[in-house]
């Protein structure tokens, strides 16, 4: 068939908030542990990711544990169709990578409570470690060190861009690339997708919003997604070759997914991902 693509030769790259979890994690933490003031007033005075460091540190002084932050991630709420997309994905054949401005400790934190963490080859985000005393340190993705990345779409810690560009430069020309996300850093990974990659922007989110006003500048077809049980569908359909690199087709129904791999998948999601917590659609 035209335009069918091999899952072996696919690189799925999803954002993680608020496109594989629900909400922000770094505000849901900040909410959950009672932090939400002063993370306002740092945020008139810090860089996000400056500001995310800082405020760890606050919480680490007032006696909030790192378990507690651990189960404020863990009770982020997520839609189990995604997971079901993560797996099928990666059960497919396809390698599967996150490009993310939160932090490694809170990622890991949320993918390791649905087993899916080993699922992904790369998860390019902040760096985090806990120190001697206990305390989350989160560092910027591109080190002080390193020569300003000089990007006007992206904060100065992260250039989403620039990673996959890095990501391009290392596989096969072949290869071809899905990218999931939501947000205004999405929107510079975007514009280096190249003509016959994917970009699944978020409905009403500002990635969606910004490629309505701005879809000239993207070569890369653009398949919008609204829920989790959208997301999953459109990538099984891009996945399988039932989308074509030049025109938009509506989803096709699950089912002309190998049902095999859906089964299999359905299994492991019965032992682990049970104590997902629903989203209404």
């Amino acid at each position: 068939m035209e335009g069918a693509l091999n899952s072996r030769d696919m690189l799925v790259v999803f954002d993680f908030d608020c496109t594989i979890a629900e909400v922000d994690s770094d505000l849901w933490v900040a909410e959950q542990l009672g932090a939400k003031p002063l993370m306002e007033q740092l945020r008139l005075r810090l860089p996000w990711n400056e500001m995310m460091d800082t405020l760890m540190g606050a919480l680490h002084a007032e006696g909030k544990s790192i378990a507690e932050v651990g189960d404020a991630l863990r009770s982020i709420p997520l839609q189990s169709d995604k997971i079901v997309a993560i797996k099928l994905a990666h059960a497919i054949g396809c390698e599967l990578r996150i490009v993310s401005d939160a932090n490694s400790f809170f990622i890991e934190t949320i993918l390791d409570k649905y087993g899916v963490t080993s699922l992904f080859s790369h998860i390019h985000t902040n760096p985090a470690s806990i120190d001697d005393l206990g305390r989350l340190r989160i560092s910027p993705f591109h080190s002080k060190s390193e020569a300003p990345h000089a990007c006007q779409h992206c904060p100065p810690n992260m250039c989403k861009g620039r990673i996959i560009e890095k990501i391009q430069s290392e596989m096969l020309l072949s290869k071809r690339v899905i990218y999931v996300g939501d947000g205004c850093g999405d929107y510079c990974p975007t514009l280096r997708l190249r003509e016959g990659d994917f970009v699944l922007p978020r409905k009403e989110y500002p990635l969606w919003e910004m490629l309505n006003e701005k879809s000239a500048h993207v070569r890369a077809a653009v398949h919008p997604w609204a829920t989790g049980a959208e997301m999953k569908v459109l990538l099984m359909n891009l996945i399988n070759g039932s989308a074509r690199m030049e025109e938009e087709q509506p989803p096709a129904d699950i089912s002309d997914v190998n049902c095999a791999t859906i089964a299999l998948v359905h299994r492991e999601q019965s032992r682990d991902v049970s104590s997902v917590k629903a989203v209404p659609a």
